[in-house]
């Protein structure tokens, strides 16, 4: 479990993550998921889909790595109700 106000060790550059983390102090709390791209005493940053976040150590509730994205589905192919072959000449 993670400590209020801190990144666990175990957690390095490079590395899948999710950081919850206060907007405001006593206010409410928003998660980060990407890749963490640094750390150092005071803050961390985090790669996600919709740019790099700049996180305060003070402001993390939890965090902890956490396993690649799950592959993306392909549209089934025209003309099948599952998108396989028909297998027929």
């Amino acid at each position: 479990m993670t400590m209020p106000g801190h990144l666990p060790a175990g957690l390095a550059p490079g590395m899948r993550v999710v950081i919850r983390y206060l907007v405001s102090p006593g206010g409410s709390a928003t998660d980060a998921l990407g890749v963490l791209l640094s750390r150092d005493e005071h803050r961390c940053a985090v790669e996600t889909r919709r740019g790099p976040v700049t996180i305060d150590l003070s402001a993390i509730v939890a965090a902890k790595q956490v396993p690649p994205p799950p592959e993306r589905r392909r549209a089934p192919r025209p003309g099948t109700a599952d998108g396989s072959s028909t297998g027929g000449v």
